[in-house]
């Protein structure tokens, strides 16, 4: 948010640039009041009232006593001074001015700096300094000096998107796809052009209200924050919609309701048992911990299942109105828009744990199996495929022709991809995928697709077309589930592993310890009283901020996922989705083989989420990244990315270099964020960025 440029005793100096509009009006006062005066004491007269209006006649008077005056351009000049003279002490006067502005500003900084240093050297931080009250007030006053020097120049406040646009995903435009002739899945896909970019800021809806905090906000959201109406709410047509109970102004979730044929709870119970485990607990030690989760529903599994700690991320098509993906994010719960209607997912192959598909009207018998190829593409050796849904081979189903025939086809094509069909028991089946390789190789011949070749079989698909092969056989990570460290041992790679990615043990090491501390200094940057004027005594230290004030966390630069395993291991009661994006390193393999969840993706694009789904958002050195690389977007077009994405009273932490930063920080006061610049001590060179959106709500209609 900007502030008025008055700080100091800098505002006069804007007298410095008008002096000759200055010495004109003293110079029309003069001449009306010498009309007026009378003649006989003319002359002193008009020497004592211009000694009086003109403040800077001592500058260039000298012994005008004993000489006679003259007037000249309607001044009263010494006769000694010629035109010429008189112009060239103007302009010195300006320049003693100016040099008087300067000087004052120079001393001030030198001044503050000795001052911020002298703090620094008693502090005890490791690795930010600046973020106590005092220091953030120097920061704030340097700050205003600089938007003093930058004038007309300063970043224009951006405008408000009109209310069609509070719930806007980019890229996603089914009703536009549907009137193109594209069906058959094809309209859920996601097309990103020019035209798919906003320049505004996008409001909340009027009767918005702050999350309630994990874990109260996974059970309970308010209904005016998400688009469903009360009637979706309350309809029977949907089994994942009757575990909603709408209270008031609030949506509640319970575990206890109907999923499937019996509670969520012994449903997961279920599918632990069909794979041999006692309990939904027992997954873990199996090798399971991350999962995708087709068509989630609202992410009631996804919910019961992170106090195990399993991390399941839900994916779902775009839904203009009560969709999942949204309701699952306002509930703290991983989820991304998606469809492999035609395109791969923007993740390497052997990403997923297991892979669970219920009630979600995927048409897995279509197009020959191509969705099952790409949900074996995704999902590691040894994992596992539960799919639940009316056509499995269930007494109804074998009545119906039809269902028959599309369980049958489900059946003989998840042979043909090698899966060891494990269980059936009523409407869900669960396969596993083989450990080994030697299955592929004893197929019969053109008894099931074949494996991709080399050029074919990528750990960079950012939506590239479905293909019709197994992937994932050759790639060197191709490591059985369950010859995985468990979790949360796989956190921490072996060199081994760390091998396969191309990555030194050193270099791993030394990003974990670095991440660590960074965190612990975040954790108290992030406390809303650092954009306040809450009352402290002096001396106090800031209260400690609660674990659980943020959920959802955006990583925008991922690199090793260090951020992410920093947080886990200051526990944080966070999830992060990691993102890497196109334009630099691929370390997406390696995120995910630690147990975490991410993506890729091109920052010139929308990331594929709704607004206000994230409390915070990090990128350690993007700026750098995209401007290295040129890219065919702006930093201003990220920043409207972000402000998307954020949601009120959330968090931005950016870290760059210094000259990156300060303009970053220009953006921020038209975005209307609040906004601290904090100096890194390990790194001269770098800068933190630390904004924090405020909470504006749309006008229409809010009575």
């Amino acid at each position: 948010m900007s502030r008025p440029l008055h700080r100091g005793g800098l505002g006069g100096g804007r007298l410095s640039g008008n002096i000759q509009d200055y010495l004109e009006d003293a110079q029309m006062k003069i001449r009306t009041e010498k009309e007026d005066s009378d003649k006989n004491s003319k002359t002193s007269s008009d020497n004592v009232s211009l000694s009086l209006r003109n403040p800077f006649q001592f500058l260039y008077s000298e012994n005008t006593s004993s000489k006679q005056d003259s007037i000249e351009n309607g001044f009263v000049v010494s006769d000694q001074f010629t035109p010429s003279t008189l112009r060239n002490r103007h302009l010195l006067t300006l320049l003693i001015l100016k040099f008087s502005l300067i000087l004052t500003v120079i001393l001030g900084l030198t001044v503050s700096l000795l001052w911020t240093i002298s703090i620094t050297n008693g502090s005890k931080s490791h690795t930010i300094r600046g973020y106590r009250r005092l220091q953030e007030q120097l920061v704030s006053d340097l700050w205003d000096i600089g938007e003093l020097s930058l004038g007309a120049t300063r970043f224009k406040d951006s405008e408000f998107c009109s209310p069609d646009f509070e719930n806007f995903v980019p890229c996603f435009n089914t009703t536009e796809n549907l009137e193109l002739g594209l069906t058959e899945g094809k309209e859920f896909d996601r097309r990103c052009g020019p035209m798919s970019r906003q320049n505004c800021l996008i409001l909340a809806p009027p009767k918005y209200k702050i999350p309630h905090r994990w874990p109260t906000g996974r059970d309970v959201i308010w209904i005016d924050n998400v688009k469903i109406t009360a009637q979706e709410v309350l309809s029977s047509g949907s089994l994942t919609k009757r575990m909603m109970m709408l209270d008031e102004d609030q949506i509640s979730f319970s575990f206890a309701s109907s999923m499937v044929d019996d509670n969520i709870e012994d449903y997961s119970h279920q599918i632990a048992e069909m794979i041999g485990l006692r309990n939904e607990s027992y997954l873990v030690q199996a090798g399971v911990r991350t999962i995708l989760d087709i068509g989630c529903g609202y992410g009631s599994l996804g919910a019961h299942l992170f106090p195990k700690q399993l991390l399941t991320m839900c994916i779902a098509n775009y839904e203009s109105s009560g969709s999942q993906v949204e309701i699952a994010l306002e509930r703290g719960l991983p989820a991304i828009v998606g469809s492999f209607a035609s395109k791969q997912l923007p993740v390497p192959s052997l990403s997923f744990d297991m892979i669970h598909s219920a009630w979600d009207g995927v048409q897995w018998d279509k197009k020959d199996g191509i969705y099952l190829i790409e949900v074996d593409r995704v999902l590691r050796p040894g994992g596992y495929f539960v799919w639940t849904s009316p056509f499995a081979n269930t007494p109804t189903s074998v009545r119906d022709k039809e269902n028959l025939k599309r369980w049958d086809f489900v059946r003989n094509f998840a042979k043909d991809l090698c899966w060891d069909l494990l269980s059936q028991q009523d409407k869900t089946v669960v396969w596993k995928k083989p450990s080994k390789k030697d299955c592929y190789a004893s197929r019969k011949h053109g008894s099931g697709p074949l494996i991709c070749k080399e050029g074919h079989d990528v750990e960079s698909p950012y939506y590239h077309p479905l293909e019709a092969c197994i992937g994932g056989t050759r790639s060197r990570r191709w490591i059985p589930i369950e010859e995985r460290a468990t979790w949360p041992s796989r956190v921490t790679l072996s060199s081994k592993e760390l091998a396969v990615h191309g990555v030194l043990p050193d270099d791993f090491a030394e990003d974990d310890i670095n991440w660590k501390s960074a965190v612990r200094d975040y954790w108290s940057l992030l406390s809303p009283l650092i954009f306040s004027d809450h009352p402290k005594r002096p001396g106090d230290e800031d209260p400690i901020p609660p674990y659980n004030m943020v959920r959802n966390v955006l990583d925008m630069n991922a690199h090793f996922g260090g951020f992410n395993s920093a947080l886990l291991d200051a526990k944080k009661s966070v999830w992060v989705m990691n993102v890497v994006p196109t334009s630099g390193v691929n370390h997406l393999p390696l995120i995910l083989d630690r147990g975490f969840v991410g993506v890729l993706h091109d920052w010139c694009e929308a990331f594929p989420t709704y607004p206000r789904t994230y409390d915070l958002v990090h990128a350690d050195g993007l700026l750098s990244l995209e401007t290295v690389k040129q890219s065919r977007c702006s930093t201003l077009d990220l920043f409207y990315e972000i402000d998307r994405l954020l949601r009120p009273e959330g968090w931005v932490i950016l870290r760059d270099t210094t000259p990156l930063i300060e303009s970053a920080r220009i953006i921020t006061s038209g975005l209307k964020w609040e906004a601290r610049v904090i100096e890194v001590e390990s790194n001269n060179d770098e800068k933190l960025l630390v904004c924090q959106k405020p909470l504006i709500r749309s006008q229409a209609n809010s009575l």
